[in-house]
């Protein structure tokens, strides 16, 4: 399994806020309508314009829930105590979502993410993760 993980400093954003962040985006993708961070675990189905069957585990908490101290990795994270995580296998379909996913996060709830918790990603990087996936798929 694969997961990107979204630090954000204040409490976990409603399902409604999220998906009008994801809307800004214009992808396409669409959050199962009883997704609720504050309580969900395991696999949460999306939808992506013409995949149905698609989507990534969740799980979300407080960082001292997900590590020990970090103090490097602290450091990126800065005050950013809670988090969600979105895992994927080797599908290109379910990594999209957890991309696009990670952007509207980034863009509008000032989250820092980061695969696996190594360093933390750039806009740029995970812009280009989305558009690695879309050619993929044949649609970049």
């Amino acid at each position: 399994m694969n997961s990107q993980y979204c630090f954000i400093e204040q409490a976990l954003p409603s399902k409604e806020n999220l998906q009008a962040a994801i809307d800004s985006l214009g992808f396409g993708l669409k959050l199962d309508t009883e997704l609720d961070l504050n309580s969900d675990e395991g696999f949460s189905p999306c939808k992506l314009n013409d995949y149905d069957d698609v989507g990534f585990e969740i799980e979300c908490g407080t960082i001292d829930e997900l590590f020990d101290e970090d103090e490097a990795f602290e450091k990126q994270i800065g005050n950013r105590k809670n988090y969600i995580s979105m895992s994927w296998g080797g599908n290109f379909e379910d990594c999209l979502c957890v991309l696009i996913t990670a952007l509207a996060m980034v863009k509008s709830f000032d989250a820092v993410t980061t695969y696996d918790c190594e360093e933390a990603d750039s806009i740029e990087d995970i812009e280009g993760g989305i558009q690695e996936c879309l050619k993929e798929l044949g649609k970049g």
